[in-house]
């Protein structure tokens, strides 16, 4: 069986290709100034099975209507952001609560919690749109992959490794908005991970975090950073 695939696409945008072929997109903010140009458009990713949306703030619903369209691919996300998809004419909206699992795509998705908020303007006034959240993925071959979205260390994620025992944890590291590094490598301890692959740094200079500085906070834990530059895959 072929092996993980991960592809940064800047931000919190990941083009993961799961060992059975299965081509998950998360928070499809294509347009973020750290994607590469031959791969801002939803065209150059397809074939793609699954999109995870973590919440509704724009920096990570982005591009998510006109990529589902054109792929025709389902949307996991939350209730009240899924209304407000499906108001804007997307057919594919697959929302949930958070502790629930749905199956979407061969993927057994779990959704956890996020510590952030989750909001869109939208002609000219703020929408509120139900928090944030996060995800557990589990297929047959794969290793449990948490997808924290966008969250503060909040102390259930001691649960979340409890439960799930996840391997690989997507975690954002970029400050100010979300963890640091330094409470993201907490994080990453707490969940018992062997592998974090850091998000939503560099894309603005308020995001001051960086992996080297998460390497660094995780010495001699044994935990593995898997230090990606935009539009680069590792497997």
């Amino acid at each position: 069986m072929a092996s993980l695939q991960i592809t940064w696409l800047g931000h919190s945008a990941f083009l993961i290709v799961t060992p059975s072929g299965t081509r998950i997109l998360t928070d499809p903010w294509l347009g973020n100034p750290s994607c590469p140009a031959p791969l801002a458009k939803a065209e150059a990713l397809l074939p793609i099975d699954l999109i995870l949306l973590s919440h509704g703030h724009a920096d990570h619903l982005g591009d998510t209507v006109h990529v589902s369209r054109a792929a025709d691919a389902p949307v996991v996300c939350l209730f009240e952001v899924g209304q407000y998809l499906a108001a804007k004419g997307l057919k594919r909206v697959y929302d949930m609560g958070k502790g629930g699992t749905q199956e979407v795509a061969g993927v057994r998705v779990t959704m956890t919690d996020a510590v952030h908020s989750g909001s869109m303007m939208d002609e000219g006034r703020i929408v509120y749109l139900g928090g944030a959240a996060g995800f557990v993925l589990r297929q047959s071959g794969m290793p449990t992959i948490y997808f924290a979205g966008d969250t503060a260390l909040f102390g259930d994620m001691k649960i979340i490794a409890e439960v799930y025992r996840p391997e690989i944890a997507f975690l954002p590291i970029g400050d100010h908005y979300t963890m640091g590094p330094e409470t993201a490598a907490i994080a990453a301890k707490w969940l018992g991970v062997r592998q974090v692959v850091p998000m939503h740094w560099g894309t603005f200079s308020i995001l001051t975090g960086t992996p080297d500085a998460l390497v660094a906070d995780l010495a001699g834990s044994g935990i593995d950073v898997l230090k990606l530059k935009p539009g680069e895959t590792a497997s």
